[in-house]
């Protein structure tokens, strides 16, 4: 009963703050923001928003195979992110767009640019879905499960509190309910880390020198070019992730363009790009601590990475009240706040993009209606099918819908070249279909074990698709 009055008593702040912003709000108030955001909301906002739920559960158990070596991938998130902010951004605030494949129009032509908007909304509604349908699960287990309530009621629930608090304010009000769930989510984490050093009966300090001793504190690999977790595959891929995943991803960018001014905008998103790696080193380190509770206290540790915390959750649940709460917090800020921006950022997309028609409320808000139900339905599918293979070959399906979007924008920003813009859309289907024929050939034939660095050579492909076409155009 606790666990559903904080959850309530959460989500009734949010409400509070979508009527708060969303007083006299028009498409430009849902699409824009009116422009007007305070750049240090933005960033503080984003760095809870670019932290999923799913986040919030694998990151800590990353270190029971991986170590701390996804520190690796955070660096190069900097790096990444100073990149959008001094050249994409830009590009963006010069054309003053709404959404950034606009830009692609102007560049390469209209089939790109449609190319580009289904590209985004296909990853986009695919991921979302995974990733919100495991936090719905958790939920489930925690919350509403022992009350009888079916599992679908839980995630139309949900969805229709997204929905109710997204819908008229659109990104005016996500940039204060981000800030909003961001505090939520920091808060939880560093009160069960709190709690889980007091159950190690260690001080602050201490615990810190345990963490930073313990076997699995590793951070950097650079002797290994064939582990995944070498460091320059890491940090490279870290750099071309975050270009990809937040300069070329209209739900990450959208908060960004509401600032007032490109330096605004570049100010809050080299501040964000800084906070990354403590945030993450902050969920690696509770991993460490929680691996070091299962073997103090005898228990067996999960065979799974995932089920690392909600396993802890679960054992104090007849101990204390406190944890399973603070968990509730934190998954449900990590996961609205992330589920929120794709649902905005998708009507965004589809009334700019696919309708071009910017201009319709009424047509804004039935999208708007349309996307929340066929994510809805999407979660309930996954859900159906009840397969872990098929949840991983949906998000192999997002890695490698990435990767035309990242050769379309390198072709139209790094040549003046143009492209024969009819075979744009077969290039961008092609280029993820030979990369994954090569990711399967390699991995048979050799040691050699692609990561993240299959982004790459996706967006390669596309490039040298797009320079051919230009040639026989």
């Amino acid at each position: 009963m606790l666990i559903l009055i904080t959850f309530f008593a959460y989500f009734f702040c949010l409400l509070a703050f979508s009527r708060w912003t969303a007083r006299r709000a028009t498409n430009e108030t849902f699409y824009r923001g009116n422009r007007r955001s305070p750049w240090y909301m933005v960033a503080f906002g984003m760095v809870g928003a670019s932290i999923s739920g799913i986040t919030f559960v694998s990151v800590p158990g990353m270190v029971m195979k991986t170590d701390m070596t996804y520190v690796q991938t955070c660096l190069g998130f900097i790096v990444g992110y100073f990149l959008v902010a001094f050249l994409l951004l830009p590009v963006y605030y010069r054309l003053n767009l709404t959404t950034i494949y606009s830009y692609l129009q102007g560049r390469l032509g209209q089939h790109s640019y449609k190319t580009g908007s289904w590209f985004f909304l296909l990853s986009k509604m695919t991921g979302a879905a995974v990733r919100f349908y495991v936090v719905c699960i958790i939920l489930q287990r925690f919350v509403f499960g022992p009350y009888g309530i079916p599992f679908a009621a839980t995630v139309v629930g949900m969805v229709c509190l997204i929905w109710l608090y997204t819908r008229r304010g659109g990104i005016k009000t996500l940039v204060w309910t981000d800030s909003f769930q961001t505090v939520c989510m920091f808060t939880a984490l560093l009160l069960i880390i709190y709690k889980v050093i007091g159950a190690l009966d260690l001080s602050v300090g201490e615990a810190f020198t345990a963490v930073a001793n313990h076997e699995h504190s590793r951070m950097f690999v650079m002797d290994d070019w064939m582990s995944k977790q070498n460091f320059w595959k890491q940090f490279l891929s870290g750099i071309f992730i975050t270009i990809v995943m937040t300069g070329l991803d209209q739900d990450m960018m959208q908060k960004n363009l509401t600032c007032k001014t490109l330096r605004e905008a570049q100010k809050d998103m080299c501040t964000y790009g800084f906070a990354f790696v403590p945030a993450n080193m902050l969920f690696m380190a509770l991993g460490i601590l929680l691996v070091m509770l299962f073997q103090q206290q005898g228990m067996a540790l999960p065979t799974k990475g995932d089920d690392l915390l909600p396993m802890f959750v679960e054992s104090q649940i007849s101990q204390s009240s406190l944890i399973p709460v603070l968990f509730t917090i934190g998954i449900v800020a990590a996961s609205f706040s992330s589920a929120d921006s794709a649902l905005t950022a998708m009507t965004t997309s589809y009334c700019v993009d696919i309708r071009e028609r910017q201009g319709d409320e009424r047509l804004r808000k039935r999208v708007h209606i349309l996307m929340a139900v066929v994510f809805a339905v999407l979660i309930l599918m996954v859900d159906a099918v009840n397969s872990t293979s098929v949840i991983d070959a949906i998000y192999i399906l997002c890695s490698y819908t990435y990767g035309p979007l990242l050769g379309l924008f390198a072709y139209g920003l790094l040549t003046k070249r143009r492209v024969n813009d009819r075979w744009v859309p077969y290039i961008a289907v092609a280029s993820p279909v030979i990369c994954f024929v090569l990711d399967k050939i390699v991995a048979s034939t050799t040691r050699y074990q692609f990561g993240y660095e299959l982004l790459m050579l996706n967006g390669l492909l596309t490039f040298f698709g797009l320079w051919l076409s230009a040639r026989r155009g």
